[in-house]
């Protein structure tokens, strides 16, 4: 496990960090060590779950609004990925991102009556607010993002790596 934090002083600071983390998720897809990736997001209302998320989604390369999936359970969205490596050759692909909130949920497996096991399975990015809602029936995540407001309205975040791929994003 590999952990990293970092005081984020206003929403520059989140859309850096959500820029940075982006930058790196695109980078491992396009080289395709990465076919999926779960992320956790660990925090109080209003510690920034959705404004890191929205950041995160621009920076895939999403041009439309992002909304909060609080009544609907979860949010899809296509980008198309592409990235120039170094050898000058263009490299391209869709990539399917699902974000979800489980803040509303009354019973832990709400999400797979739902009918979101198969997304959660499949290739492509899953993120997951209020995770701690499905009481452990969620499959493991690769990287877990805990906000925390702080009494000078800063934010805590802690990142942590679970996985080597989690891994390999904190670092």
């Amino acid at each position: 496990m590999t952990e990293k934090s970092q005081v984020l002083h206003s929403e520059v600071d989140t859309k850096q960090l959500a820029s940075h983390l982006g930058l790196k998720i695109k980078g491992q897809f396009l080289k395709q060590d990465l076919l999926s990736l779960r992320i956790a997001l660990i925090g109080d209302l209003g510690s920034g779950k959705t404004t890191l998320t929205r950041y995160l989604l621009k920076s895939l390369g999403h041009e439309g609004k992002v909304k909060s999936p609080t009544y609907a359970l979860c949010e899809p969205y296509e980008v198309e990925l592409s990235l120039i490596n170094e050898l000058d050759k263009s490299a391209q692909q869709k990539l399917h991102i699902h974000h979800f909130d489980l803040y509303r949920m009354n019973q832990a497996n709400e999400w797979i009556d739902a009918g979101f096991k198969e997304i959660l399975t499949n290739p492509g990015i899953c993120i997951v607010e209020w995770p701690e809602k499905a009481e452990g029936t969620l499959p493991p995540f690769d990287l877990t993002i805990h906000l925390e407001t702080n009494d000078d309205q800063t934010r805590l975040v802690k990142l942590i790596g679970h996985t080597k791929v989690g891994q390999n994003l904190v670092s």
